[in-house]
Parts: C-alpha cells; structure tokens; sequence
C-alpha cells in the first residue's frame, strides 16, 4: 500500500519553530518530487516548498522563503519541513505530496500522485 504520512503538526506561538515530516511507504522518493502544500480555513490551498530527488533542485512560495527550509533524507524515505520565524498567517493544515516529475514542477502543481492526510499547524500572536 502506498503511503505519505505527515507528522510534527502542533501549536507554537509566532516566533517559534516547528519541524514538519513526511514519510513515504510502498515507493520510494526516486524519480518523484516531494511537495509540502497547505491550505487555511477559508482559503485556498497553497504549495509551499518542493524538493526534487532527480537532481536535489528545492523551490519556496515567496511567503516562506528564508523562514522554511526542505530536505530530504533518501535511506530513509523521508522530507523535513523545517519552519522557524513562523507567523500566525502559517496557520494551516500542511499536506505532503508527491508526484512522478524530473526536477520540481513549476505552479499551479497539477496532478499529485499520492497525498498525505494532512498535519495541523496553529501559530498564535
């Protein structure tokens, strides 16, 4: 069965920190992107960060940029979503997602392969 679960979800207050995880089961990250998305109450869903596994390229929405930083540990199967100066406009559930694709593709992000069930994330001012 293929699987992405997230983990590391939580509350922190603005100006903390937190550490997002997605773990991939029955695939492996070669030959796939590994995109973190989130999506607020009342707004639309937005991609994050993306990490490639094909030739190690990362990208950043401009809203996160020098604050989020993606890695990827390949022997284990699994991305890291480090976020630090978080703002309480972070406040969102996160999803991990993959998709079959050489490098990261470019927005909107069409056609994911495999989504994770999300992990919340509550950043109070």
């Amino acid at each position: 069965e293929v699987q992405l679960v997230e983990s590391g979800g939580g509350s922190v207050q603005a100006g903390g920190s937190l550490r997002l995880s997605c773990a991939a089961s029955g695939f492996t990250f070669d030959n796939y992107a590994i995109l973190w998305f989130r999506q607020a109450p009342g707004k639309e869903r937005e991609g994050v960060s993306c990490i490639s596994r094909s030739d190690g390229s990362t990208g950043y929405a401009d809203s996160v940029k020098g604050r989020f930083t993606i890695s990827s540990d390949n022997a284990k199967n699994t991305v890291t979503l480090e976020m630090n100066s978080l703002k309480p406009g972070d406040t969102a559930v996160y999803y991990c997602a993959a998709i079959k694709f050489l490098g990261c593709p470019v927005p909107p992000y069409y056609g994911m392969d495999y989504w994770g069930k999300g992990t919340l994330v509550t950043v109070s001012s």
